[in-house]
């Protein structure tokens, strides 16, 4: 069992991480969307199209948040919507150009954030920040997936 004095230190640093990264402000990463916009376009521009459902089961939000989401993203230019040719009953979401382009500024920004603070390590640090930072996203996932089996 790990000791409080490692847990709370863990926990103080990941809520360091949230404000430095900019999630606790109203839009984050130099775009006029909340975090959840921002995943949005970053998960879809990186894995490609998907359904809400996919989109809800990933970002772990509940439908009716995906829902308003999607909608927002769309009346804003960002994604679009087309029937998948495997299902008639779903719809694909995907980037349309301009959010293309908002995921390229995205990736530019976050990019940046990262280069500025890795440049204060060593490279040896870095890898360690990375393996660090990989495990306990992997951990925390494999923690709650665990909580949800049945028992």
């Amino acid at each position: 069992m790990a000791e409080l004095a490692l847990i709370d230190d863990i926990r103080a640093a990941s809520r360091l991480m949230v404000r430095e990264l900019g999630f606790m402000d109203a839009t984050v990463a130099a775009s006029d969307y909340p975090p959840s916009a921002v995943h949005t376009i970053l998960e879809i521009g990186i894995r490609g199209p998907m359904t809400s459902a996919e989109l809800g089961d990933f970002l772990r939000l509940e439908k009716s948040s995906v829902s308003r989401l999607v909608r927002k993203l769309i009346d804003c230019g960002e994604l679009r919507e087309t029937p998948d040719e495997n299902d008639a009953r779903s719809k694909l979401l995907s980037l349309t150009a301009k959010g293309r382009r908002t995921l390229e500024a995205l990736h530019a920004f976050g990019r940046q954030q990262v280069r500025g603070a890795l440049a204060a390590l060593t490279a040896a640090e870095q890898r360690t920040v990375r393996d660090g930072m990989m495990l306990y996203a992997r951990a925390l996932r494999a923690s709650r997936v665990e909580e949800t089996l049945p028992r």
